[in-house]
């Protein structure tokens, strides 16, 4: 008796199986990821600096990290690099150099002088970190947006809040000492931005297409970036310090001209019209 012979299957019938094949990559889809690389490496050797005692150095390297950061997600769109996976990779590197980073970096330069209440403020500011940016995707993933999101932030963005969060550091390379009482006000203070992170403050975007510039002022703007750019690379610290104080006085105001638009100081989940105006629930 003749063994049955099972009929040859389709050659491409377990190809589904298998999973997606390899496939050639253009390079301009790499480039935002490698930017996004860039920056954690930049983040996690500042941390790594400020164990070290190397603290303006690791400062510098933070900054950086949250500047190239935020722009590796322009950059892809520029080059119509998007895609999810670079996506996901820039929420993560984001956690890591607006919220990790400078939480540890604080901590090891004057946070450790109050100790335990030092750690939990690092704590809360890195957990606000994250959440800020949980609600920041939420919100940019909607498919109905509303027209105020171009205007404004709801609470302080995490880039932001990675440069201001860094004051008393600042301050301790101008010459205040980080003592044990310099300590505690620097983690109330740490304590004070982690809220702000995760308020419904509107903090001015700078991103409305409605605000535009007059044409004859166009030159002296442009001459005062250059000027602000060359007193930053002169006298860093003295900078930053002013830079951090005039944003943080500019946040009532802000909150000022959203009251005189909507009648709140607080973004709520009704402001706007019908759906486009809807509001991450819970957060």
């Amino acid at each position: 008796m003749e063994a049955q012979v099972p009929p040859s299957e389709p050659k491409n019938s377990h190809d589904g199986a298998r999973g997606p094949r390899l496939r050639e990559i253009p390079l301009r889809l790499i480039v935002p990821n490698l930017i996004t690389v860039l920056a954690i490496c930049s983040g996690l050797t500042g941390i790594r600096l400020a164990f070290e005692n190397r603290y303006e150095l690791a400062v510098t390297l933070v900054l950086a990290a949250a500047f190239i950061d935020g722009i590796d997600g322009r950059v892809a769109r520029l080059m119509k690099a998007t895609s999810k996976f670079g996506a996901q990779m820039d929420s993560l590197a984001d956690i890591v150099n607006f919220g990790v980073a400078p939480a540890l970096v604080l901590y090891v330069f004057i946070l450790d002088q109050a100790r335990s209440i030092g750690w939990i403020a690092a704590l809360i500011y890195a957990i606000a970190a994250g959440l800020r940016l949980a609600r920041f995707n939420v919100m940019a993933e909607r498919e109905h947006k509303a027209p105020w999101q171009s205007e404004y932030f709801v609470g302080v963005p995490a880039p932001a809040g990675a440069l201001i969060v860094l004051l008393p550091i600042y301050l301790g390379f101008l010459g205040v000492q980080p003592t044990a009482s310099v300590a505690y006000v620097a983690a109330g203070y740490t304590v004070l931005i982690a809220y702000l992170l995760i308020s419904r403050l509107p903090v001015w975007s700078g991103k409305s297409e409605t605000q535009k510039i007059r044409r004859d002022l166009v030159l002296p703007v442009t001459l005062g970036i250059v000027v602000y750019v060359a007193l930053l690379m002169s006298f860093t610290w003295e900078v930053l310090s002013v830079t951090v104080i005039a944003y943080l006085c500019t946040l009532p105001f802000g909150a000022r001209a959203w009251h005189r638009r909507f009648g709140t100081l607080i973004v709520m989940d009704d402001v706007g019209d019908g759906n486009e105006a809807e509001l991450d629930r819970g957060l």
